[in-house]
């Protein structure tokens, strides 16, 4: 691809290792994904699946040891960026790619206040003096709605609410106009206004500055409602890759049917029994041989415990699914997976 239709950021086969006194954890297998300018992506999946981790490695982010990058490769506007050390990835990191951490509280520095934090973004990555950053700061915080912008970045973390935290964390990510913004579960911890706050905020400004959103998240509300594109993740693989109408009208994973039918809903007229995912996540010390979903899904066959399957592509789109059901074998594999996905639909909705 070229031009407007190019990816801002392009990962291919990403694989990341950690040793243990238990042994080699492989956290990330295989993963791939890209993302274009002005679009979100999301990477959704339950705790563990390695959603993190991925974003931490295109960051520089993994402590290496225990962890380290086994193979693939992450392009940013074509330049390869895996690997980079400290140094060298300041070009990018802070100022190409901007990050929101999970937890604002423990990412911020206590002892500094919050304009100081977010100055020192400016001065590190644009040489600016250290007036004019913080006055930079100010409109930042302005920016993302904190009231009284001027009083506050004068003040510490602890002054503030977790709501305004996470704003302060926006402003730090944004501070130097970045392509790409990495949101880590930016709504954790937040009540339900903060969040759709949080969840706007990021759009107004992605629709302000034309930047790409890589979105790590377990809530499909916040899928559906700030995505354009969505990875499944399970078991450090993305097992489906979709539009985010693929995702909730067309899944192509048993896996992603089970996070469908698990979300909960305040309809009036809608089954109200939540379905969980019966069983557990396989241990990636050793993981299966095939199928890593096999053990949990009700669509298991002979084929799945035996042979990882390849990406199928169901439809000319590029949407995909990692299911033996789409093997031209299977009859009737695919409109069985979506019959049961249109009947936990209609209980839903």
């Amino acid at each position: 691809m070229t031009g407007a239709d190019a990816p801002l950021l392009d990962v291919a086969d990403l694989r990341v290792e950690f040793d243990t006194y238990g042994g080699t954890v492989q956290a990330v297998r295989g993963v791939s994904f890209s993302v274009a300018a002005g679009k979100t992506l999301a990477i959704v999946g339950e705790s563990g699946c390695g959603k993190s981790v991925t974003v931490q490695a295109l960051m520089g982010l993994v402590p290496m040891p225990p962890g380290r990058i086994t193979a693939g490769s992450a392009r940013l506007r074509g330049h390869e960026i895996l690997g980079t050390t400290m140094l060298e990835g300041r070009d990018f990191r802070g100022n190409e790619i901007g990050m929101i951490f999970q937890d604002p509280m423990s990412a911020l520095n206590p002892t500094m206040t919050i304009g100081r934090q977010i100055a020192e973004t400016l001065e590190v990555h644009r040489g600016w003096s250290r007036a004019r950053a913080f006055a930079r700061a100010v409109e930042l915080l302005d920016m993302v709605r904190i009231p009284e912008a001027a009083a506050r970045a004068r003040q510490y973390p602890f002054e503030f609410s977790g709501g305004m935290l996470q704003r302060a964390m926006i402003a730090m990510a944004i501070a130097c106009e970045p392509a790409i913004l990495i949101a880590d579960e930016p709504t954790t911890a937040l009540d339900v206004t903060i969040q759709a706050q949080v969840l706007d905020l990021m759009a107004d400004l992605q629709n302000e500055k034309s930047m790409a959103i890589v979105l790590i998240t377990h809530d499909l509300g916040v899928v559906a409602r700030m995505a354009d594109d969505v990875a499944v993740m399970y078991a450090g693989q993305i097992v489906e890759k979709g539009s985010v109408d693929d995702i909730f009208y067309r899944p192509a994973h048993p896996y992603t049917v089970g996070l469908r039918a698990a979300m909960p809903t305040n309809a009036d007229h809608a089954d109200h029994v939540l379905r969980p995912i019966p069983g557990s996540p396989p241990d990636l010390f050793s993981p299966p041989a095939g199928c890593a979903y096999a053990a949990r899904c009700p669509h298991a066959m002979n084929i799945c415990a035996d042979h990882d399957p390849p990406p199928f592509l169901p439809d000319e789109s590029g949407h995909f699914g990692r299911c033996w059901l789409h093997h031209e074998s299977v009859a009737g594999g695919l409109e069985r997976l979506r019959a049961g996905a249109a009947t936990e639909r209609s209980a839903h909705e």
